[in-house]
């Protein structure tokens, strides 16, 4: 798996400004506990270097950015420390044609159609979409889509828990940048477990998880109508009947013959299952492969996990798009 596809998986780069390359593996020890598995470091302190070092050195597995990069001298003493990838704030041709000669990944800084031209010309296919809100924010993203349709972005700048999910529900973003997860007063005041509740919470705001629908076994398509009448009858849930099951409202599915889960099923809707899946695996969720499901587009809709929670089996469905 390329960097690049890694950073699509975590979905959220937390964008860092580092003044004592000390407090460098606490932070990304942190930020691995908060539920993500990348850092762009930025050139802007001393520290910096030396704090790529030193976190690849522990943490081989995590994927680190050198962000603010200028110069080719930056950019290959940032290498030798271990960046797996390089941005850069504007189009810099030279580093650019650097990069692409000597297949090291760079996301440029791109706001307009004409940054977004020249970064085209050396054949990138992932731009830094910044200053992402002062720049136009999803409206400037939804018109790159339909003028640029191959190219990814890497919004930046303005991103926070409150935006981040929508950003990340547009097919030309691969991922969003944030310095708001790392704060560079708490890194100083080693506050590291604040860092990583705010990754925490950016993962989650970032999945959107939420009940989807509970499934109910039934033995047989009578016992299945009668169940479903019930919810109609007392709460006015209309019924909405599928070859194998009947819907009462969109909360309970009533199933007409038994299915996985010794009582039954809960849906967890999510965003992004191939994130969150991802995600919960790291933790030590592990998914039954078999019941994979996909939608008429190709995408991901469903997948159970292997354990039950109390007596009910546990799948992520893929909630639908919703745009402003």
């Amino acid at each position: 798996m390329s960097a690049l596809d890694k950073l699509k998986i975590n979905g959220i780069i937390p964008v860092v400004v580092i003044n004592d390359a000390k407090k460098a593996e606490k932070l990304a020890k942190a930020v691995i506990a908060g539920g993500l598995n990348c850092l762009e470091i930025t050139l802007r302190t001393e520290a910096a270097i030396d704090a790529i070092r030193l976190i690849k050195d522990k943490y081989p597995n995590l994927i680190i950015g050198a962000g603010t990069v200028l110069t080719k001298a930056q950019l290959n003493t940032a290498l030798s420390a271990g960046a797996d990838f390089i941005v850069s704030p504007a189009v810099n041709e030279e580093l650019i044609e650097y990069c692409v000669q000597n297949d090291i990944d760079i996301y440029p800084g791109c706001s307009t159609p004409t940054d977004i031209a020249a970064s085209i010309k050396y054949g990138l296919k992932t731009l830094k979409f910044y200053p992402c809100e002062l720049s136009g924010g999803l409206k400037a993203l939804r018109s790159f889509a339909s003028t640029y349709p191959d190219i990814k972005f890497i919004p930046t700048g303005g991103i926070n828990a409150n935006n981040v999910a929508d950003y990340l529900l547009e097919k030309n973003v691969v991922a969003c940048g944030g310095s708001w997860l790392v704060p560079s007063n708490l890194i100083d005041e080693e506050d590291f477990s604040k860092i990583e509740e705010l990754v925490k919470a950016a993962v989650y705001a970032m999945f959107g998880f939420k009940l989807a629908h509970v499934g109910i076994n039934c033995n047989f398509l009578d016992e299945a109508k009668n169940v479903a009448n019930k919810f109609e009858d007392i709460f006015g849930f209309s019924q909405n009947e599928n070859p194998g099951s009947i819907f009462a409202g969109g909360y309970i599915e009533v199933l007409k013959k038994p299915f996985l889960g010794e009582k039954g099923h809960i849906a967890i809707g999510t965003h992004s299952i191939e994130r969150a899946k991802a995600y919960l695996e790291s933790r030590g969720t592990k998914f039954d492969e078999k019941t994979i499901s996909y939608d008429s587009s190709g995408a991901l809709r469903t997948i159970y996990m292997q354990s039950e929670i109390g007596g009910f089996a546990v799948h992520l469905l893929r909630l639908p798009k919703e745009r402003e």
